[in-house]
């Protein structure tokens, strides 16, 4: 059991960004990943997501390669990103944001406000945040409703791209002590960050590109 990275080639517009990686991510794990910028972190974590296609080498769900009829996401691995504004839709209000992932999984409305209510406490946002739009909280609020969002499926592995770069320290730890209380749960994350310390702090191991 685990998502995994077999001797990736991958990039961009023919590009090859990274050649002959290979990673794994164990349920239950916490993976650290760092290196310079523009050395690929992001395209290795968007292939583990099924964003982008390797050119070569395969990733592989459970023991099952991505991409085929049995080796689909369907909510298994999600990504937390670097920036909430890019990633988070301005006219959705926060709880309406984290609520979106149970409306494809036909979840009555009534059970849906109750685990958004749910979420939302797990990540530290206060009820009356939720009915606000993205440009009347702070990054700090909006990326705990993006990783609540994130959540909401329960999946086994979350993927974070720089999610904490852009936040303050208390924020920072907030995330963190989420993050590990659901590892200890079974979740599998790749953690992406520029701070090696909060990496060696937060991760069972860092796998260093470069």
């Amino acid at each position: 059991m685990s998502l995994t990275a077999s001797d990736l080639r991958v990039g961009y517009d023919g590009r090859i960004v990274l050649d002959g990686i290979s990673l794994r991510v164990d349920p239950g794990r916490t993976v650290g990943l760092a290196g310079p910028s523009g050395i690929g972190k992001s395209t290795l974590a968007s292939a583990l997501a099924g964003l982008i296609r390797p050119y070569a080498g395969t990733v592989t769900l459970d023991g099952v390669p991505v991409g085929t009829r049995r080796g689909r996401m369907d909510g298994r691995v999600t990504m937390l990103f670097q920036s909430p504004r890019r990633s988070c839709s301005p006219r959705q209000r926060l709880g309406d944001l984290i609520a979106e992932p149970l409306g494809y999984r036909g979840r009555r409305r009534r059970d849906q406000s109750t685990r958004v209510g749910q979420l939302a406490s797990e990540v530290g946002l206060t009820a009356d945040l939720l009915g606000r739009l993205p440009d009347e909280v702070s990054d700090g609020q909006l990326q705990r409703a993006a990783l609540a969002r994130a959540l909401a499926t329960d999946p086994q592995y979350l993927l974070c791209d720089e999610a904490t770069a852009m936040l303050d320290a208390l924020t920072t730890a907030s995330i963190v002590s989420t993050l590990r209380r659901r590892a200890d749960a079974g979740l599998g994350v790749l953690a992406i960050s520029h701070d090696r310390e909060l990496l060696d702090a937060w991760a069972d191991q860092v796998v260093e590109l470069g």
